[in-house]
């Protein structure tokens, strides 16, 4: 069967899949912590210049090269400039995707086992609902540190995580991830607007509604641009590999240009909710200047489940929340699989059951030396850093940025001067005034904003 007879059977499905894989941990902890840092909403309007100079473009990059090559991520520039070596620039987002997996599988499984904590209360095992949200705090980042660091309970949750993508991709890119989209992504949503409509209700939450849209430019500096351009670049899975294998299972009709806007929209609405979600909830029950209160895990897994603690239906708004944050995870791990299954069919000829395997297995390894490494056997470490940390720090500061600067060099300046048109025009089926801007923008401007996102991340690496 021909690559492009195994793609996305609809619109919605395109679009759902695509939102799927870009919705992630980027959207649901990171984000909160560089606005609160970076001004509030003068932070949101440079992400959203940067969405526009530097999302969109690189995005409409990839779809075009994965849609015209019909292949995966190393096969399309096999396809597009054939005897060349310019597949090599392909490989960067193989391995980045490759490595990414072991990693996020880990924090994939901490959603699951909080689900669980929920559905059953033993989240709030040891809380006290008439004490203070300190006293409260000092519990969950116990348990929660417990948790991480401990040799068996991560990583089962992990293993669950794992079976969970091989179920869903053994199923294929039709049943398996354009069903899983079509289903969870609108109840991503649903639970969004949800836990908004809550958080705007209680008590002080337009102070912090006022905090999170009143921009501060006092703050906007060099070093908040390339945050923006950062978070811009890692929202949108730019780079992974992820955008150029899902466009190869797109319809040849799909309208590029609408579609990268959508996701783009889309992925920028999810993080304004959450800044609606948790702005107003920390100010309304005093977190918002609890110490790293809004940084990543402990956003999460601490200053949450606290917020919870104070509202009534402690239990469901943990479950919806938990929910919220496994559907975030599995998208985007099945995404981040695709890429290297992909690779194996059109690259090996393998079935998709032999390389869902190949790809998966290995997981069941090392997902457990990056949960182990974080705790339970510290010595598991590459450059003074846990194998977790250096998988993330290494994909997410130096693979990605080389592989999206590849992209726009191959596109802007290897591939005819005349592709981009064609490729968002559908070869003059209609007009296209975005083109000769994307074109511009891909050949110029973006590599110059990814090499200064790059250059940051080095800069801040060795000063570590």
């Amino acid at each position: 069967m021909k690559h492009n007879d195994l793609g996305f059977a609809s619109k919605i499905g395109v679009i759902a899949a695509t939102v799927g894989s870009a919705v992630g941990l980027g959207n649901i902890w990171r984000f909160p912590s560089v606005v609160q840092s970076s001004g509030g909403s003068a932070f949101l309007l440079v992400y959203l210049g940067c969405v526009l100079l530097l999302g969109i473009p690189v995005m409409l990059a990839e779809f075009s090269i994965g849609r015209a090559g019909r292949s995966d991520a190393v096969g399309v520039m096999k396809n597009l400039t054939p005897g060349k070596k310019w597949w090599i620039l392909g490989v960067f987002g193989l391995l980045s995707s490759y490595l990414i997996l072991p990693f996020y599988m880990v924090v994939a499984g901490w959603s699951i086992e909080y689900l669980y904590q929920s559905v059953t209360g033993s989240l709030f095992a040891g809380i006290d609902f008439s004490a203070d949200t300190a006293a409260n705090s000092a519990v969950f980042t116990a348990n929660m540190n417990e948790f991480i660091t401990s040799a068996t309970k991560p990583v089962v949750w992990t293993y669950v995580m794992i079976l969970l993508n091989l179920f869903i991709l053994l199923r294929g890119v039709r049943k398996g991830i354009e069903k899983l989209s079509n289903v969870l992504m609108p109840i991503l949503f649903v639970i969004l607007l949800v836990f908004c409509g809550i958080s705007l209700s209680l008590p002080n939450a337009a102070e912090g509604v006022e905090f999170f849209l009143k921009p501060d430019f006092s703050k906007v500096t060099s070093d908040v641009v390339i945050s923006a351009l950062g978070q811009a670049f890692f929202s949108l899975s730019l780079g992974m590999g992820i955008l150029v294998t899902y466009s190869s299972y797109f319809p040849s009709d799909t309208m590029m240009t609408r579609t990268a806007t959508t996701v783009a929209v889309c992925d920028f609405f999810v993080a304004v909710l959450m800044g609606l979600i948790i702005f107003p909830a920390v100010t309304s029950f005093g977190l918002a200047d609890t110490p790293d209160g809004l940084n990543g895990t402990t956003l999460v897994f601490v200053t949450l489940p606290g917020v919870f603690t104070q509202m009534a239906g402690s239990q469901i708004w943990a479950i919806l929340f938990f929910a919220l944050l496994f559907v975030a995870t599995i998208t985007s791990t099945v995404s981040i699989a695709e890429v290297s299954i992909a690779f194996l069919r059109d690259r090996f000829k393998l079935s998709r059951t032999a390389s869902c395997l190949i790809i998966l297995l290995p997981l069941f390894v090392t997902s457990a030396i990056c949960s182990l490494s974080l705790g339970a056997i510290p010595e598991l470490q590459i450059a003074g850093l846990s194998v977790f940390d250096f998988l993330d720090s290494f994909t997410t500061n130096i693979l990605l940025p080389i592989s999206a600067i590849g992209i726009c060099i191959y596109v802007g300046w290897v591939l005819h001067k005349n592709f981009i048109r064609d490729e968002l025009t559908n070869y003059g089926a209609f007009d296209s005034w975005a083109a000769p801007f994307v074109q511009f923008l891909v050949k110029y401007v973006c590599p110059i904003l990814i090499i200064a996102i790059l250059v940051s991340q080095l800069v801040h690496l060795f000063n570590q």
